[in-house]
């Protein structure tokens, strides 16, 4: 049965389901089109799941620093806990009916299938046609993106969506891609007993982040028996009875019962019929503008627009949507001070502009950098202390453009240095502010002094 409605939206992860909910709230008829489950890939296979993981992992890497500072204690890992905690409390058993029932509740129309865009305003799902009068909302999100190795197509490796499900930590894991994905759960398996190797073809782990993020974590992945191999890429895979077989570019062979592919992720607009809605189906991903408008009747928010794979940005996205449909204004897109943070341990988390990158803009960069070991919270931490904050400046202006708080806490310390970037807090000012002692944000109070090029 066909049906008609004010906006059709396709794809009800975090981003669509901001947006589906918003504009129901607000009196609209919505559609919200979902082949799998609302709530997407962060909730059930992605960010909520594995930082589970994480916590678990950590309070087994906790443990295992009592000694020499509490005395001692005897670790015992066990996958159990972590995978009954993720089917029972995050995922429920990967069931989104209550989700569902709620979604429904407050008037969204849920359709359920796989949509595609078949012509202006109108998406078609298992031949029924749904045609919106305002428009249609794109947050299809995005999928793994497989490398094509030689020999990987056919061996049952696996993707985030196999790590978080898993009944077991395996006894080997080889994890190709060194990026956040792959550095979290390599830890994560590490700490329960597996033993991990992490094959990135850059020369460092995290080579989106600051270089300093990516030689930390080496360091620290090798002190917990992690082998990186980093500046060669993948030749060939073969797996076997035995388990999986993996040559590197170099000649060098590594083995392990099973292979974690973690190369990124990528849109398919040919599968959601982008053409019909007058985009560009062979682009990377669909661009919008500062109200997240494609096209006419057409908006698109979260992944799909490539601002960045991370939930937050999703749903500032998914807000403009809506408030552009609804006409009610408001601030723009501004993507100057976006947030993101690696759950590793330690965290690191960055906003802006690295160091790099500032300078390939033509930017007057100063760069201010202190360790968070060498602090007085640092020393008192001890065990498990390991980070830095980086500050990169723009002289002319004086204002910070981009910073990396990495260590204990890492992200949530990220918070100061996002208010700092996002406002352009002078760096005057931000020197002359008082920080708590003894905190780990007063890192960020150290690396000011030394912008001017002095401890």
């Amino acid at each position: 049965m066909d049906g008609m409605y004010d906006v059709v939206v396709l794809g009800l992860g975090p981003g669509g389901e901001g947006v589906a909910g918003r504009l129901a709230e607000a009196g609209l008829s919505v559609a919200g089109v979902e082949a799998r489950l609302i709530g997407g890939e962060c909730a059930y296979w992605g960010c909520v799941p594995s930082k589970m993981m994480v916590r678990a992992a950590g309070l087994l890497a906790e443990a295992r620093r009592v000694p020499g500072m509490a005395g001692s204690v005897r670790v015992s890992p066990k996958w159990a806990p972590v995978i009954d905690r993720i089917t029972g409390e995050a995922t429920d058993g990967w069931s989104d009916d209550a989700k569902a029932e709620h979604f429904e509740s407050a008037g969204v129309h849920l359709v359920r299938g796989r949509g595609r865009i078949t012509g202006p305003r109108e998406v078609t799902v298992d031949g029924r046609v749904l045609r919106a009068r305002r428009g249609i909302v794109l947050a299809t999100g995005t999928s793994p993106d497989i490398p094509p190795i030689d020999g990987l197509e056919g061996t049952p490796y696996w993707t985030n969506r196999n790590a978080v499900t898993t009944r077991q930590a395996p006894e080997s894991l080889i994890v190709l891609g060194g990026g956040a994905v792959g550095c979290e759960l390599a830890q994560v398996f590490a700490r329960f007993g597996t033993r991990v190797s992490v094959v990135e073809a850059a020369d460092r782990l995290l080579p989106q982040a600051e270089p300093e993020a990516g030689v930390l974590l080496a360091r620290v992945f090798a002190g917990e028996g992690l082998t990186a191999y980093t500046g060669v890429g993948a030749a060939r895979v073969r797996h076997d009875d035995a388990g999986f077989t993996l040559t590197l570019e170099d000649g060098r062979t590594l083995h392990a019962t099973r292979l974690l592919v973690a190369t990124g992720r990528r849109t398919d607009l040919a599968a959601i019929g982008a053409a019909e809605a007058g985009l560009d189906e062979s682009a990377r991903f669909v661009a919008v503008d500062d109200r997240m408008r494609a096209a006419d009747g057409v908006w698109a928010v979260g992944d799909v627009t490539g601002r960045g794979a991370y939930t937050h940005v999703a749903v500032y996205q998914g807000r403009i949507a809506a408030r552009d449909i609804l006409g009610e204004g408001g601030p723009a897109a501004d993507y100057r001070a976006v947030p993101r943070v690696t759950f590793t341990d330690p965290e690191v988390g960055s906003v802006g502009l690295t160091e790099r990158e500032a300078r390939e803009a033509g930017l007057d960069v100063r760069v201010g950098f202190a360790h968070v070991d060498e602090s007085a919270r640092g020393w008192i931490h001890g065990a498990g202390h390991e980070g830095f904050v980086k500050l990169v400046e723009d002289a002319r202006r004086g204002v910070l453009v981009g910073a990396t708080s990495a260590g204990p806490a890492g992200g949530e310390v990220l918070g100061a240095l996002v208010v700092a970037v996002q406002n352009e807090i002078p760096t005057t000012r931000l020197r002359h502010m008082m920080y708590t002692y003894p905190t780990f944000h007063r890192t960020i109070e150290d690396a000011l002094e030394t912008l001017d090029g002095h401890v």
